[in-house]
């Protein structure tokens, strides 16, 4: 379901794929060929949400902007492109790089900041507040830099996009 909320109303790219099992509401943009699979929750209601190009919010993810520190505080939450987000994973947070995979049932708490190329691994909490630097491997709870990412880890935010776009297409062509 795609829905406005009061006079902000969602803004998908043409290219897009949004499942109709997935709930997407407020000041969300999602760009090209990026995709969001079903029981995935976008929810802009204290904030908006900008997911960039080649971006897959995999099924049963959370996507809500704002923060506590100032819950009267707008924020944006911005999510780059070429980014895989795990099944299952929960973001809060203020800003997801470019190349980036928040695996499977991760957490990223508020006012976080991820920075491009990096591995957030499954499972993982990040800790509110957190500045993950550049290329960075992060695992455990509560998450921390474990070792810069490794080629092999980043084969998902490399090739993962293009396998993306060619199975959204697949499913906008079927009309699901």
């Amino acid at each position: 379901m795609i829905r406005s909320l009061g006079d902000k109303t969602p803004k998908i790219a043409e290219t897009a794929f949004v499942s109709e099992a997935a709930y997407v509401i407020g000041e969300v943009e999602i760009g090209e060929h990026s995709s969001v699979w079903p029981g995935a929750v976008i929810r802009a209601d204290f904030g908006s949400i900008k997911i960039g190009e080649n971006t897959a919010v995999e099924d049963n993810c959370v996507i809500h902007s704002g923060t506590l520190s100032n819950p009267e505080y707008r924020e944006e939450l911005v999510i780059g492109d070429n980014v895989h987000i795990g099944h299952g994973a929960v973001l809060n947070c203020r800003k997801i790089g470019n190349k980036v995979l928040i695996g499977m049932n991760a957490t990223i708490l508020h006012d976080t900041e991820i920075g491009d190329s990096c591995i957030i691994a499954a499972g993982c909490l990040v800790k509110q507040e957190a500045k993950i630097p550049d290329g960075s491997f992060v695992a455990g709870v509560p998450g921390r830099v474990m070792s810069k990412a490794t080629r092999e880890q980043l084969w998902w935010v490399e090739e993962a996009p293009e396998i993306y776009k060619e199975l959204l297409e697949k499913y906008k062509e079927e009309g699901r």
